[in-house]
C-alpha cells in the first residue's frame, strides 16, 4: 500500500481517485511514499527519506526546495495547464481593466449614495473622466506561450485584437493549439515596441526575475498597459512604479499586490485571483493524482520540473526505476550489473533533463535486494526501486 501526505486542503474530486485499498491519504503520515500539496511551503520542512516524489496542486513550485529534492531522487511534479482556464479568463478581465476605468469608474459612483434624486446627472456629469479605449484592434503582445498563453492569444484573437506572441522555447504542443493568425515576434525588444497591451505567462526562474525593467521599459510603447497575472517577481517593482509615474506604462494590472503597488494609483492590484476558482483547483488536484499514481505504480513521469519526461509500455513481469546524475557510462554500469546477475533485460529506456537522468528498464526476472544495492553503490545513481508489473 502506497502512503500518501496531504500538505494542504486539497479538492475532494482529485483524493477520491486514490483507490483506498491500495493507498493511505492523510495529513499525518509516518514513511509517506509521496508528498501532495497546495501552496504549503516545504523549504523548512523535514522531507521524510522515504518520499518518492512531491505533486503540486497548481504550475508554479516556488514553495518546494528542488534542489535538495533532485538530490535525493525525488521528482517534483506540477500540473500546468489544470488551471490554464481560470488564469485566461482573469487575464482578459484584466484587459478591460486595464482599458475601461471600470474599477475608477465604480469607485466614484459608489461616493454618489447620499445625493439621492441627483445621482443620474452627477453620473452624466462625471463619467468623461473615466473615458477609456476599446481593445478591438488593438496589439496584444503575449509573453510565453504555455498553455495560459496559448489560450490568452486564441481568445483575444476573437475578441478583435492583433496577437504577436513571443516564446523562444516554445513546446510541441503549445504550437499545435496556438492558432496560425498569432504574430511570432523574433525578439523581445521587438515586441515591447510594437504592443499596445503586453501579457506575461512565464515561469519565475533565475533567467526571468526581474526581467521586466527599466532596460526593458525604455523599448515598451508609449502608453502601453502591461497585465501580470503569471508571478510577481517578473517585474522590477521599483522599475515599474517609476514606468507608471512617468507615463510610460499606462497602467500595470498585477495578481501580486504589495504595499508600494497599493499606493500607486496607475497599478490595479488583484488579490492573487488567478486560479482561485473550484474548477481550477478540482482540475489541478485530479492531475497531481494522476501523476503520482503513474509514478509509484509505473514509475511514469510526466509534467516533472527536476526529472525528464520518461515512460514505457510495461510488456515484462518486473520493472527497475533508476535516478542518476546525468553522466557518461551511468546504463552501462546497470545493465552489466543486470547481466552479471543473470538477470534479462526485455526493455530499457534512459532520458535525460539537465544534470539529472532517469531509467525504466523491465526485467524478465525479479531484481534481488542485493543486486538493488549493488546498482544504488554506483557512484552517480540518487535512487533505485523495483516495481512489479
Amino acid at each position: 500500500m502506497f502512503r500518501i501526505q496531504t500538505m494542504n486542503k486539497l479538492s475532494p474530486r482529485g483524493l477520491e481517485r486514490f483507490p483506498r485499498d491500495r493507498y493511505e491519504v492523510a495529513g499525518e503520515l509516518s514513511r509517506p511514499d509521496a508528498i501532495l500539496v497546495r501552496s504549503a511551503d516545504l523549504h523548512e520542512v523535514k522531507i521524510p527519506d522515504t518520499v518518492k516524489a512531491i505533486a503540486r496542486a497548481g504550475a508554479g513550485y516556488n514553495n518546494i526546495p528542488i534542489e535538495a529534492c533532485s538530490n535525493r531522487g525525488v521528482v517534483v511534479f506540477t500540473t500546468p495547464g489544470g488551471n490554464a482556464n481560470a488564469v485566461k479568463e482573469l487575464t482578459l478581465a484584466a484587459l478591460f481593466l486595464a482599458s475601461r476605468n471600470i474599477l475608477q469608474g465604480t469607485a466614484w459612483a459608489a461616493t454618489l449614495a447620499d445625493k439621492a434624486d441627483a445621482v443620474p446627472d452627477l453620473v452624466e456629469q462625471g463619467k468623461a473622466q473615466f473615458e477609456g479605449p476599446e481593445i478591438r484592434g488593438k496589439v496584444l503582445g503575449v509573453i510565453g506561450l504555455g498553455a495560459i498563453g496559448v489560450m490568452t492569444a486564441n481568445d483575444a484573437l476573437a475578441l478583435g485584437m492583433e496577437v504577436i506572441g513571443y516564446d523562444p522555447y516554445i513546446s510541441v504542443d503549445a504550437a499545435w493549439n496556438l492558432s496560425r493568425q498569432v504574430s511570432r515576434a523574433d525578439t523581445l525588444e521587438g515586441l515591447l515596441a510594437k504592443a499596445d497591451y503586453l501579457s506575461l505567462h512565464l515561469p519565475l526562474t533565475d533567467t526571468t526575475r526581474g526581467l521586466f525593467n527599466a532596460e526593458k521599459f525604455r523599448y515598451i510603447k508609449q502608453g502601453a498597459r502591461l497585465i501580470n497575472l503569471a508571478r510577481g517577481g517578473l517585474v522590477n517593482e521599483g522599475d515599474i512604479i517609476a514606468a507608471l509615474q512617468a507615463k510610460k506604462i499606462a497602467i500595470y494590472v498585477t495578481d501580486f499586490p504589495s504595499a508600494e503597488l497599493l499606493a500607486c494609483p496607475q497599478a490595479i492590484c488583484i488579490p492573487h485571483l488567478g486560479a482561485s476558482t473550484p474548477e481550477a483547483e478540482d482540475n489541478c488536484a485530479v492531475m497531481a493524482v494522476r501523476q503520482l499514481m503513474d509514478f509509484l505504480e509505473t514509475g511514469t513521469i510526466k509534467n516533472s520540473v527536476n526529472f525528464p519526461r520518461c515512460s514505457l509500455e510495461q510488456r515484462a513481469p518486473h520493472r527497475l526505476l533508476v535516478a542518476n546524475r546525468n553522466i557518461p557510462n551511468m546504463v552501462g554500469q546497470i545493465t552489466t550489473i543486470l547481466a552479471k546477475e543473470g538477470i534479462n533485460i526485455m526493455d530499457l529506456i534512459n532520458h535525460h533533463q539537465g544534470e539529472y537522468a532517469y531509467n525504466i528498464i523491465d526485467t524478465e526476472q525479479q531484481i534481488p535486494l542485493v543486486t538493488l544495492e549493488q546498482i544504488l553503490a554506483v557512484k552517480g545513481i540518487i535512487r533505485a526501486r523495483t516495481i512489479r508489473g
